[in-house]
């Protein structure tokens, strides 16, 4: 079974997915005040199907509402993982949420 490790870089805004310490992926985001807006995802393809982009949004939506933070998912495999995942959905606010499909 292979270590899966997310943590956030502010340095790069982004958090990064560490498989077996290998860099495997990341989440671009841009912080402002009460809020995480989520540009984009990568994974490396080595790593797809693997659950290791689940893992990265899973874990990176956990700070988020560990920080009280806003989350604001302009990246579509956010918004897909919130779609399926609607106990999450409280994370974005009410007024954004039609805009998302949410």
């Amino acid at each position: 079974m292979a270590e899966i490790e997310v943590r956030d870089v502010p340095a790069a805004d982004r958090f990064e997915v560490h498989v077996d310490g290998k860099l495997a992926g990341f989440a671009v985001y841009r912080r402002a005040p009460g809020l995480i807006d989520f540009l984009h995802t990568e994974v490396d393809p080595e790593f797809g199907g693997q659950g290791v982009g689940s893992a990265l949004v899973r874990e990176a939506l956990a700070a988020a509402a560990d920080e009280d933070l806003a989350v604001i998912p302009h990246c579509p495999f956010v918004r897909a993982y919130l779609q399926r995942h609607p106990e999450l959905v409280a994370l974005v606010p009410e007024d954004r949420r039609a805009q998302f499909g949410l």
